[in-house]
Parts: structure tokens; C-alpha cells; sequence
């Protein structure tokens, strides 16, 4: 049986992509090291849509987080948090972490930060030095309106940082045009690469704030690898063989167009989101994002057993809740190297998983989806 991933990270990787990760390992200093990083950059601001620099650091999407933190903020300096699940409450861990004196503006899971939310914490908080916020929240749904954060942002003295770890790639987003000044991602999500790669663009009003900031990191210190990837190079030993594996990715990406790229993932949301209603399901995020669909569990069925029983039966791997929402919500990502019949694939087989428990009509689902997409 073919095993089929819908997980929200890591997600499917092209097979060109897998093939260029089996070529023999080089050497991470040499001129054609350098000349891959480099191009491998440049796809990376095309992504970003940015201008600036786009660091490239071997870690998960967590250690830009890091980095963001500590290359930026001294103890005790305040910094406005929007959260609004479980990966705002990374950043309050990151910043916990670093001794930053934190604003907390939360919402309910399932709900989102509102723009007038932000701006009533600036004004309340004109010394904060930088709003931490995120792009897509994957453990609720949620996508944010960060365009209008940016605005609010710009207005002030404080950086706008954002976390695009799950967003990135399947969410329109443009840095420079938003006002995005650090916006970090991964290379395991809508970037269709394994785990191991960490990204952070910088904007010019961030750089100059970590110029003037005395960096309490070593390895995640930005400024090291600000003045490496002016070189094209990184200044510690690099996971070159994903940096080369990115570059095929990459180039798919350049290949469909970034404005194609995002119409094609809200075209599948979308279709995907009428599926789950037509099977008389509820969407558990109030303002969902185009990366992945959260379904809320229905009464009577067990949430967890069910997706055991649709990846031993059918092979499709959908993600659980997490923590008190485990068994609570089902997760099905559509981001990256997934297409319009492999989420038809993944409605099919959630409604016989579903039928076989007495829930829902088989071909509900398959049907609204099909005539979604087909813009009926």
C-alpha cells in the first residue's frame, strides 16, 4: 500500500528533489559550494519577496526563531506577541528564554489576531522594540493578515518579526511590500525539502537593529551569517547537501511562478474547505489559511482511532490535534508538492473511514470538491 503524507511538516518532496540528495556529499568551502548557496539565495528572496539578504542556517524552522530573539532583543527589553496557538506560544517560550519583557495579545484557538488588537497594543506599548507574530498556525488553521500588521508596524520604531515557518510558499506573502523585517521559515514545509534548514530574511531596519544589539548566541547570532552570506557563504559548517536538494525545489517553485503558486493553493483550500462542509463537518479555524484545512472531530467519533484506522486502511497520513486538541481536530495539509487529485484522494478516503462509522454520506465530499475546483 502507498503511503500518502498530509501531515502539515514534513511534508511530500519532489522526486528530482530526492534524487539530488543521493548524488555524492562535496565540499561545503569550494567555489561550486558557494555559487549553489548563492543561487539557492537569490530563489530564496523570490519566495520571501524581498530585496534583502536571506539567510540560510542548518537548523530546524525553531532555531530562526532563536535567532530572531537573540540577535535583536536585550533582557528586558519589551516586545507585543500575537498569539493565537501553539506556535505564538513558541515565540513566548523563545522570549521567555532570553529574559524579553513580553506583552501577550492572545485570542482563543481556532481564532485570530485582529489588526485593532495590534494596534491598541502599540499604542499602549510605544517603547516595545518589536512585534512577533505568525504567518500561518498550523495547530489551529489560522492565517493571519499580516499586511495590515505590517502597516501598523511600519509606523513605529519596533520590527515586525513573523514566523512563516508552515506559511511561507503557500500563503501570498511579500516582506518588502508588507514591512516584514525578520521573516523566518523552514525548509520542511511548502518548500518541499526534508527537515534541516532554517531561513531568515532580514530587512535593513532589522539589520540595523542588530548592529546595535550585542548578540546572546554564538550560533544563531545573525550577524555572523549576515557578513557570510554577502559572500555566499555561511560561517559555520553548512547542510550542503539539502542546500543542494533546495535549489531543485526552488527552481520548480521559480518554474509555476510565485502569484501561480499562491492562487494554486487557495484554489485547493478552497475546495477542500467546501469538501468538509459538504460532508457535514466543521472547520475549526474562523480565519483559515490556504496551507491546511482543520476539521473538527464530530460527536460520537473517536479522532485519534480514526486516523489510525485511515492510514492502516487507506494509507492517507493526516495529522492529530495537538495537546488538548488532540482527538479534538483533524489536520490535512495541502501545501508544497501536493496537488488537486491527491487532496480529492485524501477527502475520499476520510469519507470511507468515516462511513464506516456510520457517519456521512460516501461521495458527498469527492463531489463538492470536484465542483469547487471546477469553479461550479
Amino acid at each position: 500500500m502507498k503511503t500518502r503524507l498530509f501531515t502539515p511538516g514534513p511534508t511530500p518532496v519532489p522526486e528530482e528533489t530526492l534524487l539530488e540528495l543521493a548524488k555524492p556529499v562535496g565540499y561545503h568551502r569550494s567555489a561550486e559550494a558557494k555559487a549553489i548557496l548563492a543561487e539557492v539565495t537569490e530563489d530564496l528572496k523570490y519566495v520571501f519577496q524581498t530585496v534583502h539578504p536571506v539567510v540560510t542556517l542548518t537548523s530546524s524552522g525553531t532555531g530562526g526563531m532563536d535567532a530572531a530573539v537573540s540577535s535583536t532583543l536585550a533582557a528586558g527589553e519589551k516586545a507585543i506577541l500575537l498569539t493565537a496557538g501553539r506556535w505564538g506560544e513558541r515565540w513566548k517560550s523563545a522570549l521567555k528564554a532570553f529574559g524579553v519583557n513580553t506583552v501577550v495579545v492572545e485570542v482563543p484557538y481556532g481564532q485570530a489576531v485582529s489588526p485593532e488588537q495590534l494596534q491598541i497594543a502599540l499604542k499602549e506599548h510605544p517603547d516595545a522594540k518589536a512585534v512577533f507574530a505568525t504567518l500561518s498556525e498550523t495547530s489551529t488553521g489560522v492565517g493571519h493578515d499580516i499586511e495590515a500588521f505590517g502597516k501598523l508596524v511600519a509606523a513605529t520604531p519596533a520590527l515586525l518579526i513573523v514566523d512563516g515557518i508552515s506559511g511561507l510558499g503557500a500563503m501570498e506573502c511579500r516582506c518588502d511590500a508588507w514591512g516584514v523585517d525578520i521573516m523566518v521559515s523552514g525548509s520542511q514545509k511548502a518548500l518541499m525539502l526534508p527537515p534541516g534548514l532554517a531561513y531568515v530574511s532580514v530587512s535593513p531596519k532589522a539589520k540595523a537593529v542588530i548592529d546595535a544589539t550585542i548578540p546572546r548566541g554564538f550560533y544563531f547570532d545573525l550577524r555572523r551569517s549576515l557578513a557570510k552570506v554577502a559572500e555566499s557563504d555561511t560561517p559555520f559548517t553548512p547542510a550542503n547537501t539539502l542546500i543542494k536538494a533546495q535549489r531543485v525545489s526552488l527552481k520548480r517553485i521559480r518554474a509555476e511562478g510565485i502569484e501561480q503558486l499562491w492562487a494554486r493553493h487557495a484554489k485547493v483550500a478552497t475546495a477542500c474547505r467546501a469538501a468538509v462542509t459538504a460532508m457535514g463537518l466543521k472547520l475549526y479555524a474562523a480565519r483559515p489559511n490556504n496551507g491546511l484545512t482543520v476539521i473538527v472531530v464530530p460527536t460520537g467519533i473517536d479522532g485519534s482511532a480514526t486516523l489510525k484506522m485511515l492510514e492502516k486502511k487507506h494509507g492517507f497520513k493526516f495529522a492529530d490535534g495537538q495537546d488538548n486538541l488532540k482527538g479534538v481536530i483533524w489536520r490535512l495539509s495541502h501545501m508544497g508538492y501536493v496537488d488537486a487529485f491527491d487532496v480529492l484522494g485524501a477527502i475520499a478516503a476520510l469519507e470511507l473511514v468515516l462511513a464506516e462509522q456510520g457517519f456521512g454520506k460516501v461521495g458527498a465530499g469527492v463531489a463538492a470538491f470536484q465542483q469547487s475546483y471546477a469553479g461550479k
